[in-house]
């Protein structure tokens, strides 16, 4: 298989996901920077604790948004690679955080949801932005799953939030690029993994 350029398959992903959840169709024209271009041995994605708010067994589905949410629209998409930048295809890609009120829904999956990404690496979630709660900056928790590799947990932030600053846990290389546009945001992350010792 030939190597991949992250900057291509990020714009193929944008192209594969845009206008897909969100109608209005200047979010499906917003244009996003492409992201640095992959090289053979770049770093894996930066682990980072699941939290206290983790619940296994999410359901299957892309679209987490809840009717009559008022919280803001967000299509979040992009890839799964190796560090030789190979996409990783069927990676479960599991996602949870708060709503449009900063809480967590503990008792059943509202915002939560897991995906398989496609034979080009690619996933893509529908969902809302999730509001500040005491002590923690706005971001995501993921799990990215692969059978028989080492299992990552991460976190993914918002570029502009004041609360970076004063979150402890909070790493510059988790940003997700963020564009706006209509109604909602458009938001890539590439995740990177660290596959096998022979695929550094």
């Amino acid at each position: 298989m030939q190597d991949f350029n992250r900057r291509a398959l990020l714009r193929a992903a944008a192209l594969a996901a845009g206008g897909a959840a969100f109608p209005a169709p200047a979010f499906a024209q917003q244009a996003l920077p492409p992201t640095p271009e992959c090289k053979d041995g770049d770093e894996p994605t930066e682990a980072q604790t699941e939290g206290p708010f983790y619940k296994p067994k999410s359901p299957l589905r892309a679209d987490l948004r809840e009717p009559g949410s008022k919280g803001k629209p967000l299509l979040l998409s992009g890839l799964v690679l190796t560090r030789r930048c190979q996409p990783v295809a069927r990676a479960l890609v599991d996602l949870w955080h708060a709503d449009e009120k900063g809480e967590y829904d503990n008792s059943g999956f509202r915002y939560r949801g897991h995906v398989l990404t496609d034979a080009a690496g690619r996933y893509t979630f529908s969902t809302i932005v999730p509001a500040l709660y005491p002590g923690r900056t706005r971001h995501y928790h993921v799990k990215v799953a692969v059978p028989g590799r080492p299992l990552l947990t991460t976190q993914l932030y918002f570029h502009d939030e004041p609360a970076n600053a004063r979150d402890g846990l909070f790493q510059r290389a988790l940003l997700m690029r963020v564009a706006e546009g209509g109604d909602g945001l458009a938001a890539q992350f590439a995740f990177v993994l660290d596959m096998a010792q022979g695929t550094l």
